[in-house]
């Protein structure tokens, strides 16, 4: 029976000991503090850990980011020939022209115009000049895709502001523009 109770006194001590360390005014003890506080390295900086002594990797040669489906045209003129042919993969329920618009209006409208027409708000203060106007190009939904996706001539690649779906949104919207302009 001493035994039980001496053994209930030192395991009452002993916690009591452990918990009155505890105090919610300044941190608690670290268990395997390297787990918590890593070693942090610059960015590109020269590092013993890779072979080639850079901290900055690329990514596995043939790796794509979780949830990325790769366009598989190339950014060629062979490449923007063929994406005439392309169709959405929208069905007419995933289609909407008031996003398509609105995209239109935050990435498009500045240099295209309101309309299409190629008579946006920098062409006006002529700083692009020679954007066409919808209606004088041979243009298809799947181009206009292929050109946002890689930009063409002074009109640069819109695929990091704009996800696949809402490029194909925008294309859609820019054939209503062209429809509307004959």
């Amino acid at each position: 029976m001493r035994r039980v109770v001496y053994s209930l006194t030192a395991i009452m001590g002993l916690s009591s000991l452990l918990f009155s360390c505890k105090s919610d005014d300044k941190p608690n003890y670290q268990f395997f503090p390297n787990m918590y506080e890593s070693v942090a390295y610059e960015t590109y900086s020269e590092s013993n850990a890779f072979k080639n002594g850079k901290e900055g990797q690329l990514p596995a040669q043939g790796t794509i980011k979780r949830g990325f489906v790769p366009y598989e045209l190339p950014n060629t003129p062979a490449g923007y020939e063929a994406s005439k042919a392309l169709q959405s993969p929208l069905d007419t329920t995933a289609v909407n022209m008031e996003k398509g618009k609105e995209l239109f209006d935050i990435y498009c409208i500045s240099c295209h115009g309101e309309k299409g027409d190629g008579k946006g708000k920098l062409v006006q203060r002529e700083k692009f000049l020679g954007v066409p106007s919808y209606k004088d190009r041979a243009i298809t939904v799947g181009s206009v895709f292929h050109v946002e996706t890689y930009g063409l001539n002074a009109m640069g690649s819109h695929a990091n502001q704009l996800n696949k779906t809402e490029r194909w949104q925008v294309a859609g919207y820019v054939m209503k523009l062209k429809s509307e302009l004959k």
